[in-house]
């Protein structure tokens, strides 16, 4: 079986994160396959991904291409929306040179499965696809957020023979928009041996350039990317409504990792927003970690803000893994990750008030804080192994390299049923 993997960035974001647990776990329970990467930019995935010994090859996108998207448009307004669809029309030619090169190296690796990572791939790879091989959309986000992406992606439906989704909030809003698409559900996964409780600890202070905290300081912190739904801004407030006398120290661990514009805050902007919010003193900035493992053991509650509904959350899963208290937003697939009250906490999306209060309940009861830490580590190890990728990923690739239009229309018809 050779199967090549499509992903538009070198950058680490979470799809990324998910697209090494599943080479890690192909990679174990089949070690006689043929695996290979093509990433549309440098960055730390490359090494990531060769660390696994897995080749790599730098399909580079070209700049008007890398820039091209809509996550920022479903909220913008239809003046955001007209500049995007006029930058589409201005892509073409750029887009039609890319998927050459990329049919290029998709031909001379001749893979029985094309599996894509992220939706500029999701919509090239369809279009540079050998014949014989089987086309599987691996889907992170909501297509109903994409205004643009849906419609591509719908024109594309009839070329793929799975669609994979991240979690059954995902699936279910794919299946709404695509009657027709074969969609399974397979939830994230993480290496239950590295994300721990045991391992090296980081010096979040040192990292944040910040004096050492007191002793008796609770550490909690927000593990994102800048991406503007995150729920940097209602972190902020919440800090800002806690009281005074709890010894709270907080974290934003992130950075700006993706090139499209207007998708994700600044640093500078988001420092100004503590300002704004008289939290300043009380909120430290980590750059973008490659590892956050590290970065989750210091911590004593992991907060997870999203305003908006989150496909999955795969810091929740992460951070469980690593025995840490954890506020969830209670929305989309990110709802299922914890149970309320025993393995973590949920607050209100958008809601301020909501996540300070969960907080608070954690910072004051130490004895409820470990409880629920303990309840999430064992959550993770029943359900979140990385290994069950491989248990659920090598069967479909096995009926689809079979018979592709069979195993496709099986799948749709179990859609309709």
């Amino acid at each position: 079986m050779r199967i090549a993997f499509l992903n538009p960035t070198g950058q680490l974001g979470g799809a990324e994160h998910v697209l090494l647990d599943v080479l890690a776990s192909l990679k174990s329970a089949r070690p006689g396959w043929c695996f290979a990467v093509a990433v549309g930019s440098q960055g730390p995935l490359v090494d990531a991904v060769r660390a696994l010994h897995v080749p790599v090859s730098v399909v580079p996108f070209p700049k008007r291409l890398a820039l091209l998207g809509d996550a920022a448009v479903g909220s913008a307004g239809i003046l955001a929306a007209g500049r995007l669809g006029l930058n589409l029309i201005a892509a073409i030619p750029t887009t039609l040179r890319y998927r050459g090169s990329l049919r290029e190296w998709l031909h001379a690796f001749h893979p029985d499965i094309i599996h894509t990572n992220g939706f500029k791939m999701h919509l090239l790879g369809p279009l540079s696809t050998p014949n014989g091989s089987s086309i599987v959309w691996h889907i992170h986000d909501y297509l109903s957020a994409r205004p643009a992406m849906k419609r591509l992606l719908r024109l594309q439906d009839s070329r793929v023979s799975a669609v994979v989704a991240n979690s059954d909030s995902v699936a279910d809003d794919i299946r709404a928009l695509m009657p027709a698409a074969p969609v399974q559900a397979i939830p994230n996964a993480i290496d239950l041996d590295h994300f721990s409780p045991h391992g090296p600890v980081a010096d979040l202070d040192s990292l944040a350039l910040a004096p050492p905290a007191p002793p008796e300081t609770i550490r909690v912190g927000l593990v994102a990317t800048y991406a503007r739904w995150k729920g940097h801004d209602v972190f902020l407030r919440a800090l800002a409504a806690l009281p005074r006398s709890l010894p709270i120290r907080a974290y934003v661990i992130g950075g700006d990792i993706y090139a499209t514009p207007g998708s994700q805050y600044t640093l500078g902007e988001l420092q100004e927003m503590a300002r704004a919010h008289g939290v300043a003193s009380r909120v430290h900035f980590i750059p973008f970690q490659p590892d956050v493992a590290p970065c989750l053991r210091a911590l004593d509650i992991v907060v997870h803000a999203s305003s908006q509904p989150e496909p999955f959350g795969l810091v929740i899963v992460e951070a469980m893994a690593c025995a840490k208290a954890v506020i969830a937003s209670g929305a989309g697939g990110a709802a299922s990750l914890i149970e309320d009250g025993l393995s973590g906490l949920a607050h209100t999306p958008g809601d301020a008030a909501s996540l300070a209060s969960a907080i608070r309940r954690f910072a004051e009861d130490p004895g409820f804080r470990r409880a629920c830490a303990g309840a999430a580590r064992l959550r993770a190890e029943r359900l979140f192994a990385r290994e069950r990728l491989a248990t659920q990923l090598i069967p479909l690739y096995l009926r689809l390299a079979a018979d592709p239009k069979a195993a496709r229309a099986r799948a749709a018809a179990a859609n309709e049923s």
